[in-house]
């Protein structure tokens, strides 16, 4: 049987054609010594998958050794334990999608290949419609019955229909999936969205859900769903942390409107709203480049009401009057400017 499933090689065009290689490299000396070795070992599985998968190999699962099984199946347990220790790099979903497919897996196949589209989009390298598109292509060119299936969730689960998607889901992945894999995370991402955290369903799925996390710290749309889901301060860690992998991508804007509501905070004033992060990079770029300018930035956020991020913005601008021009660029702004934005710089010029 051959399959005419050529998803991964339209990602890695879509990559190429959208500069993905550009916004997202890859920095291998962030890896540990022993993910390097998986690295290398998984970047050469990606040309060789892809490659396969163009020319319409003949399965694992029907014509290869026991022996070839146990190796593809020892490589997408690396490819795991180098998502669960926090890493990621560019192409790494595709190498497993291409895996998968070579062991007959087509559902986990689709899956993996729309978990790295979907990543992509997530951190704002492609848009909405690109990840929309790949869907179709497939359905375009998919000869399998599992790859139609899998495609028909996909999209039920992008368009919010959680019932469908979740019993369609089921039915391809409860029995093969990762306790953590990607579809897995889909199952619960529909199930908190079907029940209420309080309801005694909803708990458990909330409870699956914060057990995962390690292997998503990555995927923004992971953290974005979370804090969707959850409420106080969990919701506030869950989106901000969305905002760090990506302070510009698709779910940022909504993430900042929960943290103004963890606030105390009018929803005008989300957009206002800096994370913790976001304010020592801001300051520590202006330290490193001794241009205070570029804190201007965060000159809305201390003009806001009392709130956890305007204080600790506050702080980190006091912290910073010691270096030379610093302290005369805020008195003098401060001179300018009205109302509370001018109480907090003179506040902060004082040191």
């Amino acid at each position: 049987m051959k399959i005419k499933y050529y998803l991964p090689v339209y990602i890695l065009l879509t990559f190429v054609l959208s500069g993905c290689n550009k916004a997202n490299n890859f920095d291998a000396s962030a890896l540990p010594r022993t993910a390097l070795a998986v690295q290398a070992h998984t970047a050469s599985a990606v040309q060789k998958g892809l490659s396969q998968a163009v020319s319409s190999a003949q399965l694992l699962s029907t014509s290869s050794s026991e022996a070839e099984l146990a190796s593809l199946l020892r490589s997408l347990d690396e490819l795991a334990e180098l998502e669960r220790a926090g890493s990621w790099f560019q192409g790494m979903a595709i190498t497993e999608s291409s895996i998968r497919e070579r062991m007959g897996d087509y559902a986990g196949a689709v899956a993996a290949a729309f978990k790295e589209m979907s990543r992509a989009y997530g951190v704002g390298l492609i848009r909405k419609t690109e990840l929309e598109q790949s869907l179709l292509n497939i359905l375009n060119t998919a000869g399998e019955d599992t790859v139609i299936h899998t495609v028909n969730a996909i999209q039920a689960f992008q368009r919010g229909q959680w019932p469908a998607a979740a019993d369609e889901l089921r039915s391809l992945f409860i029995e093969t999936d990762e306790p953590d894999g990607f579809a897995g995370w889909m199952i619960l991402v529909c199930d908190l969205e079907k029940n209420t955290v309080s309801s005694a369903e909803g708990r458990r799925a909330a409870q699956a859900y914060r057990s995962i996390r390690a292997r998503y710290v990555h995927f923004p749309e992971y953290w974005y769903r979370g804090a969707k889901a959850f409420s106080g301060i969990i919701a506030a860690d869950y989106a901000e942390k969305c905002i760090n992998l990506s302070p510009l991508g698709p779910f940022a804007d909504e993430c900042r409107s929960i943290l103004a509501s963890y606030a105390g905070l009018k929803t005008e004033d989300s957009s206002s709203i800096k994370t913790m992060k976001e304010i020592e990079d801001t300051v520590t770029q202006a330290v490193n480049s001794s241009n205070p300018e570029l804190l201007n930035s965060l000159f809305p956020l201390i003009s806001l009401p009392d709130n956890p991020y305007t204080v600790y913005a506050v702080s980190a601008l006091r912290s910073v009057t010691g270096i030379s021009g610093f302290r005369e660029y805020f008195s003098v702004y401060a001179a300018a400017a009205g109302g509370r934005l001018a109480e907090r710089l003179s506040y902060i010029s004082l040191g």
